[in-house]
Protein backbone atom coordinates (compact mmCIF):
# COMPACT_ATOMS: atom_id res chain seq x y z
CA UNK A 1 0.00 0.00 0.00
CA UNK A 2 1.15 3.59 -0.53
CA UNK A 3 3.26 4.91 2.34
CA UNK A 4 3.96 8.60 2.83
CA UNK A 5 5.98 10.70 5.24
CA UNK A 6 3.82 12.48 7.86
CA UNK A 7 5.12 15.95 6.96
CA UNK A 8 4.50 15.30 3.27
CA UNK A 9 0.98 14.05 3.95
CA UNK A 10 0.23 17.04 6.18
CA UNK A 11 1.34 19.51 3.50
CA UNK A 12 -0.58 17.58 0.81
CA UNK A 13 -3.84 17.59 2.77
CA UNK A 14 -3.36 21.27 3.64
CA UNK A 15 -2.95 22.13 -0.04
CA UNK A 16 -6.06 20.15 -0.97
CA UNK A 17 -8.10 22.08 1.57
CA UNK A 18 -6.81 25.50 0.51
CA UNK A 19 -7.46 24.63 -3.14
CA UNK A 20 -11.06 23.86 -2.21
CA UNK A 21 -11.61 27.24 -0.57
CA UNK A 22 -10.53 26.92 3.07
CA UNK A 23 -8.31 29.61 4.55
CA UNK A 24 -4.62 28.84 4.99
CA UNK A 25 -5.03 28.75 8.77
CA UNK A 26 -8.07 26.45 8.70
CA UNK A 27 -6.42 24.13 6.17
CA UNK A 28 -3.27 23.93 8.29
CA UNK A 29 -5.27 23.07 11.40
CA UNK A 30 -7.41 20.41 9.71
CA UNK A 31 -4.34 18.76 8.18
CA UNK A 32 -2.54 18.81 11.53
CA UNK A 33 -5.43 17.21 13.43
CA UNK A 34 -6.17 14.57 10.79
CA UNK A 35 -2.57 13.48 10.29
CA UNK A 36 -2.16 13.34 14.10
CA UNK A 37 -5.11 10.93 14.18
CA UNK A 38 -3.50 8.72 11.53
CA UNK A 39 -0.20 8.74 13.40
CA UNK A 40 -1.99 7.67 16.56
CA UNK A 41 -3.69 4.79 14.77
CA UNK A 42 -7.13 6.47 14.63
CA UNK A 43 -7.61 6.09 10.91
CA UNK A 44 -11.36 6.63 11.18
CA UNK A 45 -10.63 10.29 12.04
CA UNK A 46 -7.54 10.75 9.90
CA UNK A 47 -7.16 11.82 6.28
CA UNK A 48 -9.95 9.41 5.40
CA UNK A 49 -12.16 12.31 6.56
CA UNK A 50 -10.92 14.69 3.86
CA UNK A 51 -13.76 13.71 1.53
CA UNK A 52 -16.25 14.22 4.38
CA UNK A 53 -15.01 17.75 5.04
CA UNK A 54 -14.97 18.62 1.35
CA UNK A 55 -18.55 17.36 1.15
CA UNK A 56 -19.53 19.66 4.03
CA UNK A 57 -17.88 22.54 2.19
CA UNK A 58 -19.64 21.69 -1.07
CA UNK A 59 -23.02 21.57 0.67
CA UNK A 60 -22.41 24.93 2.33
CA UNK A 61 -22.45 23.40 5.81
CA UNK A 62 -18.96 24.74 6.63
CA UNK A 63 -18.56 28.49 6.91
CA UNK A 64 -15.38 29.33 4.99
CA UNK A 65 -15.25 32.81 6.52
CA UNK A 66 -16.56 32.36 10.07
CA UNK A 67 -16.83 35.21 12.55
CA UNK A 68 -15.58 33.23 15.55
CA UNK A 69 -16.09 34.97 18.90
CA UNK A 70 -14.92 34.20 22.43
CA UNK A 71 -17.18 35.55 25.17
CA UNK A 72 -16.81 35.24 28.93
CA UNK A 73 -18.91 36.23 31.94
CA UNK A 74 -16.63 34.64 34.57
CA UNK A 75 -12.82 34.19 34.67
CA UNK A 76 -12.93 30.39 34.52
CA UNK A 77 -15.59 30.08 31.83
CA UNK A 78 -15.72 31.02 28.16
CA UNK A 79 -17.92 30.37 25.14
CA UNK A 80 -16.50 29.99 21.65
CA UNK A 81 -19.21 30.71 19.10
CA UNK A 82 -17.79 28.91 16.09
CA UNK A 83 -20.18 30.28 13.47
CA UNK A 84 -19.98 26.86 11.76
CA UNK A 85 -16.21 26.93 11.45
CA UNK A 86 -14.49 23.56 10.90
CA UNK A 87 -14.43 21.63 14.16
CA UNK A 88 -10.64 21.40 14.48
CA UNK A 89 -10.38 25.18 14.13
CA UNK A 90 -12.99 25.87 16.81
CA UNK A 91 -11.74 23.25 19.25
CA UNK A 92 -8.10 24.29 18.91
CA UNK A 93 -9.16 27.82 19.82
CA UNK A 94 -11.13 26.42 22.76
CA UNK A 95 -8.22 24.29 23.98
CA UNK A 96 -5.83 27.22 23.87
CA UNK A 97 -8.36 29.44 25.64
CA UNK A 98 -8.82 26.77 28.32
CA UNK A 99 -5.05 26.57 28.82
CA UNK A 100 -4.76 30.32 29.27
CA UNK A 101 -7.66 30.56 31.70
CA UNK A 102 -6.61 27.49 33.72
CA UNK A 103 -3.16 28.97 34.25
CA UNK A 104 -4.80 32.09 35.70
CA UNK A 105 -7.67 30.50 37.62
CA UNK A 106 -6.63 26.90 38.26
CA UNK A 107 -9.48 25.52 36.18
CA UNK A 108 -11.35 26.51 33.02
CA UNK A 109 -14.42 25.29 31.13
CA UNK A 110 -14.66 26.45 27.53
CA UNK A 111 -17.76 25.58 25.54
CA UNK A 112 -17.95 25.48 21.74
CA UNK A 113 -21.25 26.28 20.05
CA UNK A 114 -22.29 25.60 16.46
CA UNK A 115 -19.34 23.91 14.80
CA UNK A 116 -19.09 20.92 12.46
CA UNK A 117 -17.28 17.60 12.76
CA UNK A 118 -14.65 18.06 15.47
CA UNK A 119 -12.19 15.33 14.51
CA UNK A 120 -10.19 13.26 17.01
CA UNK A 121 -10.99 14.84 20.36
CA UNK A 122 -7.86 13.35 21.88
CA UNK A 123 -5.82 15.87 19.89
CA UNK A 124 -7.19 18.76 21.94
CA UNK A 125 -6.85 17.14 25.37
CA UNK A 126 -3.34 16.03 24.46
CA UNK A 127 -2.57 19.61 23.44
CA UNK A 128 -3.62 20.69 26.93
CA UNK A 129 -1.58 17.95 28.62
CA UNK A 130 1.51 19.00 26.67
CA UNK A 131 1.24 22.29 28.60
CA UNK A 132 1.33 20.45 31.92
CA UNK A 133 -2.44 20.65 32.50
CA UNK A 134 -5.15 18.02 32.73
CA UNK A 135 -7.37 18.11 29.65
CA UNK A 136 -10.94 16.83 29.40
CA UNK A 137 -13.15 17.06 26.34
CA UNK A 138 -16.61 15.94 25.28
CA UNK A 139 -18.60 16.41 22.09
CA UNK A 140 -22.28 16.17 21.15
CA UNK A 141 -23.56 15.82 17.62
CA UNK A 142 -26.31 14.57 15.38
CA UNK A 143 -28.16 11.40 16.42
CA UNK A 144 -26.38 8.50 14.76
CA UNK A 145 -26.30 5.88 17.53
CA UNK A 146 -28.92 3.73 19.16
CA UNK A 147 -30.34 4.54 22.59
CA UNK A 148 -31.10 1.59 24.85
CA UNK A 149 -34.76 0.67 24.50
CA UNK A 150 -35.35 2.88 21.43
CA UNK A 151 -35.47 1.96 17.75
CA UNK A 152 -33.25 3.73 15.22
CA UNK A 153 -30.67 6.48 15.58
CA UNK A 154 -31.52 8.36 18.77
CA UNK A 155 -28.39 9.97 20.24
CA UNK A 156 -24.85 10.73 19.05
CA UNK A 157 -21.70 8.62 19.30
CA UNK A 158 -20.47 11.37 21.59
CA UNK A 159 -16.77 11.02 22.45
CA UNK A 160 -14.94 11.63 25.71
CA UNK A 161 -11.23 12.28 26.09
CA UNK A 162 -9.03 12.76 29.16
CA UNK A 163 -5.31 13.48 29.05
CA UNK A 164 -3.17 13.66 32.19
CA UNK A 165 0.41 15.00 32.16
CA UNK A 166 3.27 13.12 33.73
CA UNK A 167 6.91 14.15 33.72
CA UNK A 168 7.55 13.03 30.14
CA UNK A 169 9.20 9.79 31.25
CA UNK A 170 6.27 7.88 29.74
CA UNK A 171 3.78 8.73 27.00
CA UNK A 172 0.92 10.91 28.22
CA UNK A 173 -1.99 8.84 29.56
CA UNK A 174 -4.64 9.67 26.98
CA UNK A 175 -8.14 8.25 26.94
CA UNK A 176 -10.06 8.85 23.71
CA UNK A 177 -13.30 6.90 23.44
CA UNK A 178 -16.68 7.05 21.83
CA UNK A 179 -19.86 6.17 23.66
CA UNK A 180 -20.55 3.65 20.90
CA UNK A 181 -19.17 0.13 20.58
CA UNK A 182 -17.70 1.15 17.23
CA UNK A 183 -17.25 4.50 15.48
CA UNK A 184 -19.13 5.30 12.28
CA UNK A 185 -15.77 5.87 10.62
CA UNK A 186 -14.76 2.32 11.42
CA UNK A 187 -17.99 0.99 9.96
CA UNK A 188 -17.16 2.91 6.78
CA UNK A 189 -13.64 1.48 6.79
CA UNK A 190 -15.01 -2.05 7.27
CA UNK A 191 -17.39 -1.50 4.37
CA UNK A 192 -14.55 -0.45 2.08
CA UNK A 193 -12.38 -3.40 3.12
CA UNK A 194 -15.18 -5.97 3.33
CA UNK A 195 -14.32 -6.80 6.94
CA UNK A 196 -17.15 -8.10 9.18
CA UNK A 197 -18.02 -5.97 12.18
CA UNK A 198 -17.72 -7.22 15.78
CA UNK A 199 -20.78 -8.85 17.32
CA UNK A 200 -23.37 -6.50 18.86
CA UNK A 201 -21.62 -3.39 17.54
CA UNK A 202 -24.11 -2.06 15.00
CA UNK A 203 -27.60 -2.38 13.60
CA UNK A 204 -29.59 -1.66 10.47
CA UNK A 205 -32.06 1.21 10.04
CA UNK A 206 -34.90 -0.98 11.33
CA UNK A 207 -32.97 -1.95 14.47
CA UNK A 208 -31.71 -5.38 13.43
CA UNK A 209 -28.29 -6.14 14.91
CA UNK A 210 -25.80 -7.09 12.18
CA UNK A 211 -22.10 -7.76 11.56
CA UNK A 212 -22.43 -6.95 7.84
CA UNK A 213 -20.86 -3.52 7.19
CA UNK A 214 -22.93 -3.23 3.98
CA UNK A 215 -26.12 -3.29 6.05
CA UNK A 216 -24.96 -1.59 9.23
CA UNK A 217 -25.89 2.08 9.54
CA UNK A 218 -26.28 2.69 13.29
CA UNK A 219 -23.65 1.92 15.96
CA UNK A 220 -24.89 0.49 19.24
CA UNK A 221 -24.07 2.20 22.56
CA UNK A 222 -21.16 0.91 24.59
CA UNK A 223 -22.42 -1.21 27.51
CA UNK A 224 -26.03 -0.49 26.60
CA UNK A 225 -27.60 2.05 28.96
CA UNK A 226 -24.19 3.24 30.17
CA UNK A 227 -23.10 4.37 26.71
CA UNK A 228 -26.44 5.87 25.73
CA UNK A 229 -26.72 7.58 29.12
CA UNK A 230 -23.28 9.14 28.73
CA UNK A 231 -24.20 10.43 25.28
CA UNK A 232 -27.33 12.09 26.66
CA UNK A 233 -25.34 13.69 29.48
CA UNK A 234 -22.79 15.04 27.01
CA UNK A 235 -25.64 16.61 25.05
CA UNK A 236 -26.80 18.32 28.25
CA UNK A 237 -23.27 19.47 29.16
CA UNK A 238 -22.49 20.86 25.72
CA UNK A 239 -25.45 21.67 23.49
CA UNK A 240 -28.11 22.40 26.10
CA UNK A 241 -25.62 24.26 28.28
CA UNK A 242 -25.00 26.89 25.59
CA UNK A 243 -28.55 27.16 24.31
CA UNK A 244 -27.94 25.17 21.13
CA UNK A 245 -29.73 21.84 21.68
CA UNK A 246 -29.37 19.19 19.01
CA UNK A 247 -31.49 16.23 20.15
CA UNK A 248 -34.71 18.12 20.87
CA UNK A 249 -35.07 19.92 17.49
CA UNK A 250 -33.84 16.79 15.70
CA UNK A 251 -36.56 14.55 17.13
CA UNK A 252 -39.35 17.11 17.53
CA UNK A 253 -38.89 19.18 14.40
CA UNK A 254 -36.86 16.95 12.11
CA UNK A 255 -33.97 19.45 12.03
CA UNK A 256 -31.20 17.26 10.60
CA UNK A 257 -28.75 19.96 9.57
CA UNK A 258 -25.26 18.79 10.52
CA UNK A 259 -23.89 20.50 13.63
CA UNK A 260 -21.86 19.75 16.73
CA UNK A 261 -21.12 21.34 20.11
CA UNK A 262 -18.33 20.63 22.58
CA UNK A 263 -16.92 21.35 26.01
CA UNK A 264 -13.21 21.55 26.75
CA UNK A 265 -11.90 21.62 30.32
CA UNK A 266 -8.40 22.33 31.59
CA UNK A 267 -7.12 21.90 35.14
CA UNK A 268 -3.81 23.08 36.57
CA UNK A 269 -2.57 20.45 39.06
CA UNK A 270 -0.52 23.08 40.89
CA UNK A 271 -3.78 24.70 41.98
CA UNK A 272 -3.94 21.96 44.62
CA UNK A 273 -0.60 23.00 46.10
CA UNK A 274 3.08 22.34 45.54
CA UNK A 275 3.53 19.89 48.40
CA UNK A 276 3.67 16.96 45.98
CA UNK A 277 4.85 16.45 42.43
CA UNK A 278 1.80 15.55 40.40
CA UNK A 279 3.72 14.42 37.34
CA UNK A 280 5.92 12.10 39.37
CA UNK A 281 2.86 10.55 41.01
CA UNK A 282 1.31 10.01 37.58
CA UNK A 283 4.52 8.25 36.51
CA UNK A 284 4.33 6.03 39.59
CA UNK A 285 0.76 5.02 38.74
CA UNK A 286 1.80 4.19 35.17
CA UNK A 287 4.66 2.05 36.47
CA UNK A 288 2.28 0.18 38.77
CA UNK A 289 -0.12 -0.59 35.91
CA UNK A 290 2.70 -1.64 33.59
CA UNK A 291 4.03 -3.90 36.33
CA UNK A 292 0.79 -5.75 37.03
CA UNK A 293 0.84 -9.54 36.51
CA UNK A 294 -0.07 -10.29 32.90
CA UNK A 295 -3.04 -12.48 32.08
CA UNK A 296 -2.38 -15.55 29.90
CA UNK A 297 -1.58 -14.62 26.31
CA UNK A 298 -1.03 -10.93 27.09
CA UNK A 299 2.31 -9.39 26.09
CA UNK A 300 1.99 -6.17 28.07
CA UNK A 301 -0.43 -4.39 30.39
CA UNK A 302 -1.08 -0.98 28.83
CA UNK A 303 -2.19 2.46 29.95
CA UNK A 304 -4.59 4.50 27.77
CA UNK A 305 -2.47 6.20 25.13
CA UNK A 306 0.29 3.57 25.03
CA UNK A 307 -0.86 2.11 21.72
CA UNK A 308 -1.27 5.54 20.16
CA UNK A 309 2.17 6.68 21.30
CA UNK A 310 3.76 3.50 19.94
CA UNK A 311 1.92 3.90 16.64
CA UNK A 312 3.04 7.53 16.38
CA UNK A 313 6.69 6.66 16.98
CA UNK A 314 6.62 3.89 14.39
CA UNK A 315 4.78 5.86 11.71
CA UNK A 316 6.93 8.95 12.14
CA UNK A 317 9.88 6.72 11.36
CA UNK A 318 8.35 4.53 8.64
CA UNK A 319 5.67 6.75 7.08
CA UNK A 320 1.88 6.46 7.17
CA UNK A 321 0.39 3.61 5.17
CA UNK A 322 -2.85 4.41 3.35
CA UNK A 323 -5.29 2.15 1.53
CA UNK A 324 -4.93 2.46 -2.27
CA UNK A 325 -8.60 3.50 -2.53
CA UNK A 326 -8.05 6.29 -0.02
CA UNK A 327 -4.90 7.46 -1.78
CA UNK A 328 -6.83 7.54 -5.07
CA UNK A 329 -9.62 9.50 -3.36
CA UNK A 330 -7.12 12.10 -2.13
CA UNK A 331 -5.51 12.24 -5.57
CA UNK A 332 -8.87 12.89 -7.23
CA UNK A 333 -9.57 15.78 -4.83
CA UNK A 334 -6.08 17.15 -5.49
CA UNK A 335 -5.96 16.91 -9.27
CA UNK A 336 -9.46 18.39 -9.55
CA UNK A 337 -7.95 21.63 -8.23
CA UNK A 338 -4.47 21.38 -9.74
CA UNK A 339 -2.70 20.22 -6.58
CA UNK A 340 0.36 18.07 -7.24
CA UNK A 341 0.21 14.51 -5.92
CA UNK A 342 3.37 13.64 -3.95
CA UNK A 343 5.47 10.55 -4.49
CA UNK A 344 4.85 7.58 -2.21
CA UNK A 345 6.78 4.55 -1.07
CA UNK A 346 5.27 1.16 -1.83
Amino acid sequence: MPRVNADTLRAYVRDIYTAHGLSAEAAETLAEVQVWADLRGIGSHGVSRVATYLGLVEKGLVNLDPAITVDSSRPGVALVDADRAPGPVALTIAADEAIRRARENGVAWVAVRETVHTGAIGYYTNRIAEEGLVGIGMVAGMPNMGYTGAAGASVATSPLSIAVPGTGKYPTPLLDMATAVIALGKIAQAKKSGTPLPDNAAMTEDGTVTTDPELATIPLPMSGPKGSGMSLMFELLTSVLVGAPILTPYHREGNKKHRQNASILALDPTAFGDEFTFGGSVDNAIEVIHGLPKAPGVDAVLVPGDRGARSEANLLADGIELRPALWDELAAAATAKGVAVPETRG
